[in-house]
């Protein structure tokens, strides 16, 4: 179905069965698949590819030459129906690629809210990406990698599979992340280590003082304790009446398929 209101141009290729919303726009030589579903006001610039089934959310931007939609990088991927979800609001930029997911990994790829996926960056099958996150130029997510909201990944990082990326943190460019970052957590150096807490970006969201400071003394509790970080979480979470440090203990104290940085 194709709203009366969306513009398509002529050498632009929407297959039989696609939904293209209201006011969508679909440029030159642009290419949307059958099982495509656009909302309202996306934009597909030239020459991008939307395939596969996939939904945009409304308001989004596909730029040229972006894959979205494509069959995972997945040797076991044996071509089952799963699908890529992307909210509104966001921006897909060159030569990026968002993959569908696999029917191993939860069958879905999802991208949420206003998120900036730059040019040249990979979003991976079944990576589960929450609203206001920022892909650098270059930025490799690889499969089943969680990203929590408002999270910076610098340009040219990668992001190891099955990792967990907290709330509020910043990834350095060229690094390379191979275990869970804890929220609000700063990773700047190449080898991937967590450098300390993500201060700037916290005051630029407008987060108090008190949590801040609160912020910092638990991670040097974190940092210098004696334990093991599940323990030293645990005994934070009952002794904090701190809601961003009580999220952080919980983020130790979750299971995690490839264990956590540990604060430096």
């Amino acid at each position: 179905m194709i709203d009366p209101s969306a513009q398509i141009h002529p050498s632009a290729i929407v297959e039989a069965g696609a939904s293209i919303g209201a006011g969508c726009m679909i440029g030159p030589f642009a290419i949307v698949g059958p099982e495509v579903t656009l909302g309202a006001g996306v934009t597909v610039k030239s020459h991008a590819l939307v395939t596969g089934w996939t939904e945009i959310g409304a308001g989004s931007t596909i730029f040229s030459f972006a894959s979205v939609g494509e069959v995972p990088q997945d040797l076991k991927y044996a071509g089952e129906r799963t699908r890529l979800i992307v909210g509104a609001g966001c921006r897909i930029r060159e030569n990026a690629t968002l993959h569908v997911g696999t029917e191993g990994g939860g069958g879905v790829t999802r991208v949420g809210d206003n998120c900036l996926v730059m040019a040249g960056a990979h979003v991976g099958h079944d990576a589960q990406i929450d609203d206001n996150v920022i892909l650098a130029q270059n930025a490799a997510v690889a499969g089943h990698v969680t990203i929590e909201r408002n999270v910076i990944v610098g340009a040219a990082a990668g992001l190891h599979q099955h990792i967990r990326v907290g709330e509020g943190s910043i990834i350095g460019a060229l690094t390379r992340v191979t275990r869970d970052v804890m929220p609000f957590g700063l990773v700047s150096t190449t080898d991937g280590t967590l450098q300390g807490l993500n201060v700037i970006g916290l005051k630029r969201r407008g987060m108090g003082r008190e949590d801040i400071a609160a912020l910092r003394d638990a991670y040097k509790r974190l940092a210098e304790g004696e334990g093991t970080l599940s323990d030293l979480a645990q005994a934070l979470m009952v002794e904090t009446d701190s809601e961003v440090v009580a999220q952080v203990a919980q983020f130790f104290t979750a299971d995690s398929h490839r264990k956590f940085l540990r604060p430096t």
